[in-house]
């Protein structure tokens, strides 16, 4: 009996995710644990492993296609099993589950005389959405393009593949293409001889640059970034404190941690600590703000943005208040290690009540950081400086900066807040002691 696979939902406000990678193909006989393919929600990566075992009868989707949730990916099934009550609207059962043999053969035909086939049949385009932002963005000819994807989809290989073949075309062209009017179907001969002739490498230009559209996490950001400068009032109080008693706690920790079974534990470790504690007594502030109504949190939902090779990642220590400076340390290090390997789910970032960004480890000495909506306040962590006092001794200055929502937290708390954490960061035994 026939299997459809379904895109998986990875929490709760996920509605759709993208394909990056087909890791089978129709025809593919495929196992239990086998991964089907790879998949990106907003903010994360997952592969999807086959539930049954068969072979691999059509595919719905291609790669850098977007799916709704729940909906059909693919058929897992017998070979010759008739499958045409499983193939979702819109979708053509031949299309969708050619033999192998064909496909095959269509990958391994000369581009000429797939060209003559996708320009005579052009009064409706399939187009995955990475392949048409290509086409546009080089000006691919897609009436040249020969597709090989699922249902007679042009996907980005198929784009690539044109281009490295010379057929370039006017974006007038293009869109008049994908709008399905007419075009020029070229003779098999002349479009063999316009492959055949490589494309001269252009002379070095100094001006010269590469361009690539952003990619879903990155478009994610941009938009949550934009919409917390354009849809807050922003301001941010900076301030630093003396951090020669964190330094010493930190330097007993490297040297009789491990011995006491503690695991590596950071400046960063002890500055959440610190904030977890202190966040409770301000609830504005350990707060989001939704349709101009607080939700004031219980517990402190400390967020922890993380640098990854695909954006910055905020996941969210939960109830961080109760935690002990070990257990929360374990945590924080969890969470970076799943952030950077892209296995987060979106529940795992999202319910936060307040975030804190550590640049201090690059060297910046102050920065604005930006509020992540809809959070109320955002505090940012910066490096030390040697600092002078009256006396004319010297002490390791760090600053902190702490940019708030306006319009939900007034000047004078915000600033009590920041006073308050900093006493407790320069007095960091006594705060572990409380």
């Amino acid at each position: 009996m026939a299997n459809v696979v379904i895109m998986p939902r990875q929490g709760q406000s996920v509605e759709s995710c993208i394909i990056t990678t087909w890791q089978k193909q129709v025809g593919d006989k495929v196992a239990i644990g086998d991964i089907l393919f790879s998949y990106e929600t907003d903010k994360s990566a997952f592969d999807e492993a086959a539930q049954v075992e068969g072979t691999l009868l059509a595919l719905f989707a291609a790669e850098g296609d977007v799916v709704p949730c729940l909906d059909p990916v693919c058929v897992i099934g017998e070979e010759g099993e008739d499958i045409s009550s499983l193939v979702p609207t819109g979708a053509n059962s031949e299309e969708a589950a050619p033999a192998p043999e064909a496909a095959a053969a269509e990958e391994a035909a000369p581009i000429a005389e797939a060209v003559v086939t996708a320009a005579v049949s052009c009064d409706r385009v399939f187009i995955s959405p990475r392949a048409k932002l290509l086409a546009l963005k080089t000006g691919c000819d897609l009436s040249k393009v020969a597709p090989t994807g699922p249902h007679g989809r042009i996907i980005e290989r198929d784009v690539n593949k044109a281009l490295d073949a010379g057929f370039t075309t006017t974006t007038d062209k293009i869109e008049a293409f994908l709008r399905g009017e007419a075009v020029v179907v070229e003779e098999a001969a002349v479009v063999e001889e316009v492959a055949a002739s490589p494309v001269a490498p252009a002379a070095d230009d100094l001006r010269a640059y590469t361009e690539e559209p952003f990619s879903n996490v990155r478009k994610v950001i941009a938009k949550s970034m934009h919409a917390s400068l354009s849809e807050m009032a922003q301001l941010t109080l900076n301030s630093s404190f003396d951090a020669t008693a964190l330094l010493e706690y930190r330097n007993k920790i490297k040297a009789n941690g491990e011995a006491m079974g503690m695991g590596k534990i950071t400046i960063n470790d002890m500055v959440l600590y610190a904030v977890s504690r202190v966040l409770p007594n301000y609830p504005e502030i350990n707060a989001n703000v939704v349709d101009n109504t607080f939700r004031k949190f219980k517990h402190a939902n400390v967020g922890m943005a993380v640098d990854t090779d695909r954006g910055l990642l905020v996941p969210v220590i939960f109830g961080a208040e109760k935690l002990t400076l070990s257990e929360l340390s374990a945590k924080t290090k969890e969470a970076a290690g799943k952030a950077r390997e892209g296995k987060l789910s979106p529940d795992e970032m999202s319910g936060g009540s307040f975030t804190v960004s550590n640049l201090g480890s690059m060297g910046v000495e102050s920065f604005t950081p930006v509020i992540n909506p809809p959070q109320t306040a955002i505090l940012g962590v910066c490096c030390t400086t040697n600092r002078v006092k009256a006396d004319g001794s010297v002490y390791p200055a760090m600053g902190l900066s702490l940019t708030f929502d306006h319009r939900a937290v007034d000047g004078a708390p915000a600033a009590k807040f920041l006073k308050e954490l900093c006493v407790a960061l320069e007095n960091f035994e006594l705060l572990l002691a409380k």
